[in-house]
């Protein structure tokens, strides 16, 4: 079994920067893909950015440019490091992780992914 536990979420000026966590449970497998989600209230769990074993990266164009994810294997760690954060970022984001199957394949289909976090708030205000 895989745990997920997200941190650094909270309230921030539009022009901002946060910089959430994932700290994972010990994950030793060789192809795997892990990724950052956002949800609003009624809508739509939505990719944020992944990363996987290849070390390929993906980006939603909402946040190209301005969010950037790296994985800390020694720390066993998830980062999602947001910049020149806007109001229209404010959602509860969810780090997912997944064994077995790369980025390559639907890593923007939220049932894909086997494990999640419980998720953590992130508050722009303008």
């Amino acid at each position: 079994q895989v745990r997920l536990v997200e941190s650094g979420g909270g309230s921030v000026q539009a022009g901002g920067s946060l910089r959430l966590s994932c700290k994972t449970s010990r994950y030793t497998y060789s192809n795997f893909c892990m990724g950052w989600f956002r949800q609003a209230p009624g809508k739509e769990r939505e990719g944020v950015a992944t990363i996987d074993s290849t070390g390929s990266l993906s980006y939603a164009d909402s946040v190209k440019g301005r969010f950037t994810i790296s994985l800390d294997n020694a720390k066993s760690t998830l980062y999602l490091q947001m910049n020149s954060l806007k109001p229209e970022d404010t959602d509860m984001y969810y780090c997912a992780a997944r064994a077995y199957l790369s980025c390559q394949t639907a890593s923007w289909t939220p049932a894909m992914y086997a494990y999640w976090g419980q998720g953590t708030q992130v508050t722009v205000s303008s």
